[in-house]
C-alpha cells in the first residue's frame, strides 16, 4: 500500500481578480478551477492563466486552501 502522503495532490485555482472585486454587479461570482499538481516539482504555491467566464477574460488563478 501507500506509503505516507502521495506524491500527485488535488488543488483548486481561485480567479485572483474576482476575489478582489467581491460579488457585485460586475462580478456574479467566483470562479474556479479544479486540478492536480506534483508535490515534487511545484512545491510552492500553483499560479496560472486561466478563463474567468465572470470578468469574461484571461486571469491569474491561484492555488487556495482546502
Amino acid at each position: 500500500m501507500a506509503k505516507g502522503k502521495d506524491v500527485r495532490i488535488r488543488v483548486i485555482l481561485q480567479c485572483v481578480s474576482c476575489v478582489r472585486k467581491g460579488a457585485n454587479e460586475e462580478s456574479a461570482g467566483i470562479s474556479r478551477y479544479s486540478t492536480q499538481k506534483n508535490r515534487h516539482n511545484t512545491p510552492g504555491q500553483l499560479e496560472l492563466r486561466k478563463f474567468c467566464r465572470y470578468c469574461r477574460k484571461h486571469t491569474i488563478h491561484a492555488e487556495i486552501k482546502k
